[in-house]
């Protein structure tokens, strides 16, 4: 019986090359590396999707201060630490092995803003101008005070497996509204934070709902995103070549299990080919008036904040603003100089931003949070003196209590929520974990955290895994 032969016949993919060369011991070598054989199936693009509920927000920026701000320093004043200054304090240990030391005055002033009231540091007066609209959360706390721990409890739900991350949870439920541009987009310029991208990874959810990464430093688009234009092919003929590539997917769809990572690659795809016009746009900042860049500034931590409140309007769900590589808030010598300059290079940035959002009329749906990875003690950090040998001016971590901030997305704006102690080191009024925060920012979105869920490994995960309540007196 004759038999007419196919393009099938004559393809051998790299797991049937595996499998009939050394009797198979290659491709045992490729299930350990491909991922769990029993992984969901990828949905196809990120269509926008409905919530449990109507939300009060649409989408978030994460304004992120890695390293640790210090709250008493900013947003949380504590005067017991002036009239206490060089003296103990009843602070047995740090969770870091580092001995309390003594009190530590905060030497920037505090004082009153807004209808509210609210006292704001000098460090961030342009900030403290929209105090009105921002939602204070003085009681923050996190599980320990080591950074690569904290940052993926604070991103990913998780001290220590992996896990997706808030914005790839959020884009998982939400979808976006632009198919041309990342669901999930993260800034960090200068390269990776502590932990790098697990910070924003999409862990067992499929992997087109993770962050994308861009290098805010640089100021021409082609280096902000590597190749996002192809000089050699034009975009007829890349249609052309994703068209024969997806052909070809398909039929080995066809054959095998459908394969999450596969199908993740496919979309990482056609994505990149859609967005050479939309992003390239969305990124260019020269578009916009010249009164709006003078408002913003100049700094890099600006011209991100600028680059958000573009991508928001053209769709994208969740934009996460890192200040800088590695830690540069961790300000364990000199925490006066170290903490005017980095609050000087975002001040105006931030303070524009919720600005510029509240005239467009987006920020009553879009949830702005400012938070860190944990705060620090109100005592010296007696192990490191200044670079120059005099006595230490800088403080350790703290994650026994600590300051976020919201604004926007159904927040109740000048508002204070929670207490630290008298000295800002334990949160004791109205304590909220991360998991709280987390609960709560799905529920601004529209999600019951406990109902938001992907069935992994036989088992129905979820960001706040086995905890989190949401904290309802923030909500407006």
């Amino acid at each position: 019986m004759s038999h007419e032969r196919t393009v099938n016949d004559f393809i051998l993919n790299r797991r049937d090359f595996l499998q009939r060369s050394g009797m198979g011991f290659g491709a045992l070598g490729l299930a350990l590396t491909a991922g769990s054989p029993t992984a969901t199936a990828a949905p196809g693009p990120m269509a926008p999707l409905q919530s449990h509920f109507p939300g009060k927000a649409k989408r978030v920026i994460h304004i992120f201060f890695n390293g640790g701000m210090s709250h008493v320093d900013t947003f949380d004043p504590k005067p017991a630490l002036t009239k206490n200054a060089g003296k103990a304090l009843p602070i047995e240990e740090l969770g870091t092995g580092a001995p309390p030391g003594v009190a530590l005055a905060s030497e920037f002033a505090f004082s009153r803003h807004g209808e509210s009231g609210i006292p704001v540091s000098n460090l961030f007066p342009k900030t403290a101008q929209c105090v009105d609209d921002m939602c204070i959360v003085r009681s923050m706390y996190t599980d320990t005070p080591v950074h690569g721990a904290s940052l993926l409890l604070m991103n990913c739900g998780s001290a220590r497996l992996p896990r997706p991350s808030v914005g790839s949870w959020v884009t998982y439920g939400l979808g976006t509204e632009n198919q041309n541009l990342p669901g999930f987009i993260t800034m960090c310029p200068g390269g990776y934070p502590i932990a790098e991208a697990q910070n924003w990874q999409s862990g067992f959810l499929p992997g087109n709902y993770q962050g994308s990464y861009i290098d805010s430093q640089h100021t021409e688009v082609e280096k902000l995103i590597e190749n996002i234009q192809n000089h050699y092919v034009t975009s007829k003929g890349q249609r052309r070549q994703l068209d024969l590539l997806s052909e070809l997917n398909a039929m080995h769809q066809a054959a095998h299990q459908r394969d999450a990572d596969m199908e993740a690659r496919i979309q990482s795809f056609e994505l990149a080919y859609r967005m050479q016009l939309d992003a390239t746009d969305a990124f260019d900042i020269s578009k916009e008036p010249e009164y709006i860049r003078e408002l913003y500034g100049s700094s890099v931590q600006a011209r991100q904040c600028l680059i958000t409140r573009r991508l928001l309007e053209r769709g994208v769900r969740f934009v996460q603003l890192w200040h800088g590589p590695g830690q540069p808030w961790d300000s364990h010598d000199d925490i006066v100089d170290s903490h005017k300059r980095l609050a000087g290079q975002c001040d105006q940035g931030i303070a524009a931003l919720l600005t510029d959002l509240k005239q467009r009329g987006m920020l009553e749906d879009t949830l702005v949070l400012c938070a860190g990875e944990f705060g620090r003690t109100p005592t010296v950090d007696m192990q490191n003196p200044d670079l120059k040998g005099n006595k230490p001016k800088g403080r350790d971590h703290n994650s026994a209590g600590f300051t976020v901030w919201m604004a926007g997305g159904g927040v109740k704006g000048g508002h204070i929520h929670g207490a630290t102690d008298e000295f800002g080191y334990q949160a004791v009024e109205k304590p909220v974990h991360v998991h709280d925060l987390h609960a709560t920012i799905l529920h601004l979105l529209g999600f019951d955290h406990e109902a938001l869920t992907y069935k992994y490994a036989g088992r129905d995960f979820r960001l706040t895994d086995v905890h989190g309540n949401v904290v309802h007196d923030i909500i407006a």
